[in-house]
C-alpha cells in the first residue's frame, strides 16, 4: 500500500487557480492543497470535527491521531487521555468521537482522538500555512478566521472534505462521499467572499440548498443511518446545528487549541 505522501500529484490542470476559495477531497486533496501551500480546513462533520470542535469549546486540547499513529503511545507521550470507540463509554473511558462526550470537561484536559477520515487528513496537514478544523457548528466562525488571513496575505485556502474511509473493502481502503461533509464544507464557503472556484461554487449552492433542513438531511443520510442503527441519533442531531459554536479549532504547539486570534497575529507576521 502507497502512502499517500509517495503518490504524484496532478497537475495544474487541477488546482483550482486562480481562486482563493478552493474545494478537495480526502487524502488526495489534503495533498494536493499542502503541497500549493495552502490554507487548510479539515471538514469530517460526522463526527471527527464536531467532535473537536466541542472539545474546544469547552477547553479541551485536542491531538488528532491518524490510523498510521498508536494512539496510547501518542497519549502516554503528551500526557493525554485517549478517546476511545462510541461504545466503550463509560467502560473503557470518557472521551470518543461522540460530540457530547466533551460537554462539561474540565478546561485544559488534553485528549488523543484517533480518527481515519479527519484525523489522518490532519496528520497529513499539519505543516500546512494554517490548519483548522471546520463543521457545520462552527461554521462562521472558522470563515471570519479564514477571512482575516486572505485579507493580509496572498494565501489560497482549501476546504477538504474528508469522505468516509472503508478499510474492508480492500487492501487500500475506500473513501465515499460523504454528504455531510460536503454541506459543512459548503457551510463554511457561504460566508466567504472571496473568489471561489467552480467545485467550491458548486458546493455552496448544495449548502444554500438544503440549510433549512440539516438536522433531517444528515438523519436520513448514509453516516446518519448507520449512527442512528448505533443508538447515537444526538450525536447526528448535535453536528447539525449551524454555527452552535464561535470556536475556531486550528493547529499549534498545543495541538488544536482555541486561542486563533494570538496565532493568527504570529501567522500574519509571519507572511507579512
Amino acid at each position: 500500500m502507497k502512502y499517500i505522501s509517495e503518490l504524484p500529484l496532478p497537475s495544474q490542470t487541477f488546482s483550482q487557480n486562480p481562486y482563493r476559495c478552493k474545494l478537495d477531497f480526502g487524502q488526495w486533496g489534503t495533498a494536493q492543497a499542502l503541497a500549493r501551500k495552502d490554507i487548510i480546513v479539515i471538514v469530517d462533520t460526522l463526527s471527527f470535527s464536531t467532535a473537536v470542535t466541542t472539545a474546544v469549546a469547552h477547553g479541551g486540547l485536542i491531538y488528532p491521531c491518524s490510523i498510521a499513529e498508536d494512539s496510547v503511545i501518542l497519549a502516554q507521550r503528551l500526557g493525554a487521555e485517549v478517546a476511545v470507540r462510541r461504545n466503550e463509554v463509560p467502560q473503557k473511558g470518557r472521551f470518543s468521537l461522540s460530540p457530547l462526550t466533551y460537554v462539561g470537561m474540565t478546561a485544559g484536559t488534553r485528549i488523543v482522538i484517533p480518527s481515519p477520515n479527519g484525523g489522518t487528513c490532519s496528520g497529513l496537514a499539519q505543516t500546512a500555512p494554517c490548519l483548522l478544523i471546520g463543521s457545520l457548528v462552527n461554521a462562521k466562525a472558522i470563515a471570519s478566521a479564514i477571512s482575516q488571513m486572505l485579507k493580509t496575505t496572498n494565501l489560497c485556502v482549501t476546504i477538504v472534505c474528508c469522505g468516509e474511509r472503508e478499510l474492508t473493502l480492500s487492501e487500500y481502503g475506500e473513501t465515499r462521499m460523504a454528504i455531510e461533509d460536503y454541506l459543512g464544507a459548503g457551510a463554511i464557503l457561504s460566508y466567504l467572499e472571496y473568489e471561489k472556484s467552480p467545485e467550491a461554487c458548486v458546493c455552496e449552492g448544495a449548502f444554500l440548498h438544503t440549510h433549512k433542513q440539516l438536522e433531517a438531511t444528515l438523519l436520513d443520510c448514509g453516516t446518519g443511518r448507520k449512527l442512528r442503527e448505533l443508538g447515537f441519533v444526538t450525536d447526528v442531531q448535535h453536528a447539525s446545528q449551524l454555527n452552535l459554536y464561535s470556536s475556531v479549532p486550528i493547529m499549534g504547539v498545543e495541538g488544536f487549541v482555541c486561542d486563533h486570534l494570538n496565532l493568527c497575529k504570529s501567522f500574519h507576521s509571519e507572511f507579512e
